[in-house]
């Protein structure tokens, strides 16, 4: 990849801090695969409540905290918190809420009943990693969202950061997965997205009905600039809207082809 260019991984899950799966194990090995390869990144993830603090030695970046994002008329203070992969030399920053991760698992709670509050998490992750992008005043050229809580990230890189000299310039890339949610969310979650910059006319993919897991990952394509397929399994007509956009696409490489993703992303580069 080139020399120097500087990625920014979006991840729903990363390992160690999860278990190992093949999304965690993405979120972990292309962040090093690209430092190997010369570049300059940062990796995101959110701060779910079965992360151990104290083992994975997380603490708070108080200068980076503090921010309130507002989600349905009600502030939710922002905490970043820190983390490092001493193995790859890997720092990870971590997005927390008291309201929406604290205490609180992934999808769904210890009886498998997803949180109700999904799409408010959504949200509130999408947002707090590019206002903490922001603040860091550093500038990507590729951004890789991973995991259909990163799914808003696109949406808002284009529409509301569409001007932002942070943004403006950086080629975002949707990997598609199988890891989907199964309780739709709210008829309303369109009116929870809308702030300056997002019209509803932007949001025709989920506008005025239940938002499921494949209509939410339309939205995020029609947002990116290119498509990668990062499991075998991902739904079939979630990568035929892909190609009806005409985006630029890699097919799936498979489990541990992590090499193949930075050179597609030298690609658009």
């Amino acid at each position: 990849m080139k020399n120097g260019a500087k990625v920014l991984f979006i991840s729903q899950e990363i390992y160690p801090y999860l278990n190992e799966n093949p999304y965690s194990l993405l979120g972990r090995k292309l962040p090093q695969v690209a430092q190997e390869a010369g570049c300059e990144t940062r990796t995101f993830m959110p701060k779910f409540g079965e992360i151990n603090e104290r083992r994975n030695q997380l603490h708070e970046v108080i200068r980076l905290s503090g921010m309130n994002l507002i989600i349905d008329d009600t502030d939710h203070p922002l905490i970043i918190k820190v983390a490092s992969i001493q193995a790859a030399r890997i720092q990870v920053y971590f997005i927390d809420s008291d309201d929406y991760f604290k205490r609180r698992k992934g999808v769904a709670d210890d009886k498998g009943v997803e949180y109700e509050d999904n799409d408010e998490r959504c949200i509130f992750f999408a947002r707090g990693v590019l206002e903490t992008v922001k603040k860091l005043r550093w500038t990507p050229d590729v951004i890789c969202c991973q995991g259909w809580m990163s799914a808003l990230a696109p949406l808002y890189i284009k529409k509301v950061y569409n001007d932002d000299p942070f943004f403006k310039d950086a080629k975002v890339v949707l990997s598609l997965q199988d890891q989907d949610f199964k309780q739709a969310f709210k008829s309303n979650f369109a009116q929870k997205i809308l702030m300056d910059g997002i019209s509803e006319s932007d949001l025709q993919t989920i506008n005025q009905k239940e938002v499921d897991f494949v209509s939410l990952m339309k939205l995020a394509t029609d947002y990116s600039d290119a498509v990668i397929k990062a499991s075998k399994d991902v739904e079939p007509q979630l990568v035929e809207y892909a190609a009806s956009k005409q985006l630029p696409y890699m097919d799936f490489p498979g489990e541990e082809n992590y090499q193949a993703y930075i050179d597609f992303y030298n690609g658009l580069l």
